[in-house]
């Protein structure tokens, strides 16, 4: 069966994009559409259950003038000894990951392995790993990026199905979740820029996506999910759910937008980059 990666259903029409087959256009809708934020978003879905990270950003680089290159990060500073901040910035490495393969950019592809390879190491995966990193960075230098986009989210799986192998499952749940929400936070910038209101709702996939999001956060153990670390991205994402769930305020605002992308890029910038 053909992945349908974006659903847009907007009054009675509906509009089906499947990989590389877009099968219809739906027509601009109005800013002064009479909704609150909530029943318009419900109307606008970006995100189905079945997506990875690489097909989110997949679909958004099909509903924005995406200059991906621009959407590079700084490299994140060594490992601490904090296994959880090790854990999500592994995740939003392999966030950067699928950024990285939509640009098609092989060096910086190699870099940001390398990186991914030092914080497998911190958490046990090293050796394990590294045989799977250098073959992916091999086919990024020979440009076989169709191939290289099944393996990098095979890859992804791995990682999480061996942290689960040496009994680390909140590890592996927040490599799942740094993923996530570094690829939010690179569709958020895209959507700064975008004046249609119809594709505002792009910055949080949909609310069913922060759902889910806080729903890995709930299988953590209890340690994990009051640490630190933890807590300021549960609140990024309780207040998102809130505001983009408001039923007081009309269609999603750029000022909406704007603050939803500077909420994301400023607790990605605490927990990965400090």
């Amino acid at each position: 069966m053909t992945k349908i990666l974006n659903v847009l259903v907007l009054g009675t029409a509906i509009v089906a994009v499947c990989k590389g087959d877009a099968r219809g256009q739906v027509s601009e809708p109005n800013n002064s559409i009479a909704a609150s934020a909530g029943d318009f978003v419900a109307r606008v879905i970006f995100w189905t259950e079945d997506q990875t990270p690489a097909d989110f950003l997949e679909m958004a680089g099909q509903h924005t003038k995406a200059r991906w290159r621009t959407m590079y990060r700084p490299q994140p500073p060594s490992p601490t000894a904090d296994r959880n901040k090790a854990a999500f910035t592994l995740g939003s490495l392999i966030g950067e990951t699928f950024l990285i393969w939509e640009a098609g950019d092989s060096q910086q592809f190699r870099n940001n392995n390398q990186d991914i390879v030092t914080y497998c190491r911190m958490l046990g995966l090293g050796e394990r790993m590294k045989p799977r990193l250098m073959a992916q960075a091999k086919m990024a230098e020979t440009d076989e990026w169709k191939e290289l986009r099944q393996e990098i989210v095979d890859g992804h799986q791995e990682v999480m199905r061996m942290l689960r192998e040496q009994m680390d499952d909140d590890l592996a749940v927040l490599v799942d979740i740094g993923a996530w929400m570094r690829s939010l936070e690179i569709v958020s910038k895209l959507v700064v820029e975008i004046p249609d209101v119809d594709k505002r709702p792009l910055c949080i996939g949909s609310p069913a996506l922060l759902a889910d999001l806080r729903q890995d956060f709930a299988t953590l153990g209890d340690d994990t999910r009051r640490s630190s670390l933890v807590q300021p991205v549960i609140q990024v994402l309780t207040e998102l759910e809130k505001v983009w769930n408001d039923k007081n305020v009309g269609p999603p605002t750029q000022s909406m937008v704007a603050r939803t992308h500077e909420q994301l890029r400023e607790v990605m910038a605490e927990l990965t980059l400090k």
